[in-house]
């Protein structure tokens, strides 16, 4: 998990907004929430038929995915932050918060090994763009996205009986899992720069224009997925990325008649097009 902001903005002595963000035990990025939920949903959602027991698999899971994020932010902040040390409660919280369901995730579906390594290794990326104060650029972005996608077949897989090494590549290769995946990690990709060129990116009108084309571009290749994806219901798969259009073009408008767009705007939006994608791949079958 990608450990955002932990060396970011680090605070001068003698004021209290100083001090609540050394005591802080809870990331700052508060939309790399949604990223955790959006895969967890997605992969529920379009997962084949499995056993009632597959519900509380997800929740154990579920648990242990969301805890992973605060956890690397510590992590990341222990080791790359100008003043470590204040990272060392939330490291102990977080750590406390996943071993559990972790644990439990692991003997219950032994096989999780494999994409726990995958997810390692990227946090090692994100890890390495922390050490060189990169963690706000794209390239450490795009792990993150890719880390989200990877949960959705992991989800799936969990339908699979308790108690197996074997990674269940029936459920985990099933082609509407991999391209509920694939539209995961486009919803997000697109999100991620959008977002970006209001924020980090808002003096720069290039960036703007480039996350206004990825906008357009996603309502191609969605469409493309949706083809790939098959039915009489796999049209609405592209109403999600219609929408990502309508929204980048409207508020690119408001921002050029001089209206501020704050974050909580952004965010509640963004949500929009998270909660739409759920619904259109539990509608498409």
């Amino acid at each position: 998990m990608s450990p955002g902001s932990s060396t970011a903005g680090a605070p001068s002595s003698g004021s209290a907004a100083p001090r609540r963000r050394r005591d802080a035990v809870v990331p700052p990025q508060h939309g790399a929430w949604a990223f955790l939920a959006l895969p967890l949903v997605v992969g529920a959602v379009v997962a084949p038929a499995a056993a009632r027991s597959w519900w509380v698999d997800l929740v154990v899971l579920g648990v242990a995915w969301v805890a992973a994020y605060p956890l690397t932010w510590a992590v990341a902040g222990r080791l790359a932050a100008p003043r470590p040390e204040r990272f060392d409660r939330p490291l102990r919280i977080w750590a406390g918060v996943f071993a559990l369901p972790a644990l439990v995730s692991f003997v219950w579906h032994p096989w999780l090994w494999v994409p726990g390594a995958v997810l390692a290794a990227l946090f090692g990326v994100n890890l390495l763009h922390a050490r060189r104060r990169a963690e706000r650029s794209l390239t450490n972005d795009a792990v993150l996205v890719l880390e989200c996608a990877l949960v959705v077949p992991v989800v799936a897989g969990l339908g699979a009986p308790r108690g197996d090494w074997n990674v269940p590549w029936d459920r985990v290769l099933e082609p509407h899992v991999l391209l509920a995946a694939l539209l995961c990690a486009l919803t997000l990709g697109e999100s991620t720069l959008h977002v970006r060129s209001y924020l980090r990116e808002r003096a720069n009108p290039a960036f703007g224009r480039l996350a206004d084309g990825a906008a357009v571009a996603s309502v191609a290749v969605a469409t493309a997925l949706a083809l790939a994806w098959g039915g009489s219901d796999a049209w609405l798969l592209v109403l999600p990325y219609v929408w990502c259009v309508v929204r980048a073009f409207l508020q690119r408008a408001r921002a050029a008649r001089g209206v501020t767009l704050r974050p909580a705007r952004l965010g509640l939006l963004e949500l929009v097009g998270f909660g739409a994608l759920a619904v259109a791949v539990a509608l498409a079958g």
